[in-house]
């Protein structure tokens, strides 16, 4: 998605070496991208997945499905600090994910307090929500980027569309002489256009599958790029 040519990305083309943050519904995951068809994972989420956070707490908060650009839109009229949620998987240098808790203490809290109406009450903990899972996966790009020496980062997938996260991400790099590179908002979701290029890519390196490939819902990226 990165490599595509579109309008209203965040910096140009990457260049390798570069750390790329996957954040979506059903992954959340670093890796370091030697080329495109050199890639190892650094770290990934033991349960949930970011996207997948977000899309609960709002089912939780009656906001409906996909909840992440509902979440985005309140957040951006609320208050991050109203509410305190514990970040995930603080450990020094770790980078693993884990947003199975965060949604557990949302629970907790909507318990506790009742779903607030709309307005201020909403808004401030859409923000506080948006807030601890922001903060959490831009301190684990810059520990991957620091840790692996590169100076440019990437960040695709559907939770990549999220203003308080491109925004917090830009910052960070920014203040740590890393250049980022984010997909426009269209390319950051599923669509046809990255599926593609993926495969003119491999092409290009080669990579001929025939038949009998087989189709899994889950492919180890060092494994799907092994013959490319």
């Amino acid at each position: 998605a990165p490599f595509l040519a579109r309008e209203q990305a965040i910096g140009a083309r990457p260049e390798y070496p570069f750390v790329a943050l996957l954040a979506s519904g059903g992954h959340t995951a670093l890796y370091r991208c030697d080329g495109p068809a050199v890639m190892r994972e650094l770290g990934a989420t033991r349960d949930d997945a970011a996207g997948e956070a977000f899309d609960k707490v709002a089912k939780l908060l009656g906001l409906g499905y996909p909840g992440g650009p509902v979440i985005d839109r309140l957040a951006a009229q609320g208050n991050p600090d109203a509410v305190k949620f514990t970040a995930p998987m603080r450990q020094k240098d770790s980078l693993e994910f884990s947003f199975s808790g965060l949604k557990t203490a949302v629970a907790v809290h909507v318990t506790k307090h009742g779903v607030p109406k709309a307005g201020a009450g909403l808004e401030d903990l859409a923000a506080s929500v948006q807030k601890t899972i922001v903060e959490t996966i831009v301190r684990k790009l810059m520990t991957a980027v620091r840790k692996e020496g590169v100076s440019h980062a990437v960040i695709s997938g559907g939770v990549a569309a999220n203003r308080g996260l491109r925004a917090a991400a830009l910052d960070a790099c920014t203040r740590a002489g890393v250049t980022l590179h984010v997909p426009p908002a269209r390319s950051c979701t599923d669509n046809a256009a990255m599926i593609a290029c993926a495969g003119a890519l491999a092409w290009a390196n080669g990579r001929r599958d025939g038949l009998e490939l087989n189709a899994r819902a889950t492919w180890p990226v060092e494994e799907a790029f092994k013959n490319a």
